[in-house]
């Protein structure tokens, strides 16, 4: 089996091959992500974090300011887009060249990242669900759009996540979308299945046991896995214990045809990249 379909998206301007798979880097700038290490609030805390993205290998980095956690408080739209001002500032003025995606859901935001600090990607948690501007937004900055499947909001996604045929549903609804975007000329779309977002663990991983399935789509495709959930309620244990079973659904990934990788500890990730890489081409 192909490791992957040679894939590119336009970033800034250039292409970005993904015929290799990227690593992006996550930075929150937020007190209450589910995963504690994650949380970067200081200047010296988001330039350090910033830093390592980097220098561990990362092609992307993908910074978010409103926490999507189950229950999650639904702050402001204001207040999002002062944590992610600051964050933005700090990180263009240690890293004016990276590569960045916003995570955010509010078209309005991703129009500032975008204009004020040359964000190349917005990463939508809700596909235009939570606001209706958001794809005609996203056509008109002309950026790389990744768009999540999602059952709900983050306040009420895992109360009672229920799909009469998971798969079907899913694909269904990217189909939607896809058609929707090609509609308003938006070029480069990035599919992400939304793992832990409104799914118990079993639909998890049913959607990881069919990841191929995805690439019916011929689009990029996103995997967000890093210590969630499905892995540590799984084992009985905490989003700090673990790395080793991210390591290893980031495995099966990309063995799968995931394009990026979405994650908190980028070294591991892009020692899983290689080791992937290498099997495949023996």
């Amino acid at each position: 089996m192909e490791l992957l379909n040679t894939k590119y998206i336009n970033v800034n301007g250039s292409l970005m091959d993904l015929s290799t798979p990227c690593v992006m880097g996550i930075l929150n700038v937020t007190p209450d992500s589910f995963y504690e290490g994650s949380r970067m609030q200081t200047e010296t805390e988001i330039a350090r974090r910033v830093e390592q993205i980097m220098e561990e290998g990362a092609g992307m980095i993908d910074v978010g300011a409103y926490s999507s956690r189950s229950n999650a408080e639904n702050i402001s739209p204001r207040e999002e887009m002062e944590r992610l001002r600051m964050g933005l500032a700090i990180l263009r003025k240690v890293q004016p060249d990276a590569v960045v995606s916003v995570d955010t859901f509010r078209a309005d935001v991703a129009r500032m990242c975008v204009e004020e600090y040359g964000v190349a990607i917005i990463n939508d948690i809700a596909a235009g669900e939570m606001d209706k501007d958001m794809f005609r937004t996203v056509a008109d900055l002309n950026v790389p759009y990744i768009m999540m499947h999602m059952q709900g909001t983050p306040q009420n996604m895992q109360r009672h996540p229920h799909y009469d045929h998971l798969l079907k549903e899913v694909f269904l609804y990217f189909a939607q979308k896809v058609q929707q975007l090609r509609d308003l000329g938006v070029k480069d779309i990035i599919l992400d299945p939304g793992f832990g977002f409104g799914k118990t663990v079993e639909h998890n991983y049913e959607l990881l046991a069919h990841l191929e399935e995805f690439r019916l789509f011929n689009l990029p495709l996103l995997v967000g896995v890093s210590r969630k959930s499905m892995i540590y309620r799984l084992l009985g244990t905490t989003p700090e214990e673990a790395l080793n079973g991210t390591t290893v659904l980031d495995t099966i990934s990309l063995m799968k045809g995931a394009d990026i990788l979405r994650v908190h500890d980028v070294r591991e990730a892009v020692e899983t990249v290689k080791i992937v890489g290498a099997i495949h081409n023996a």
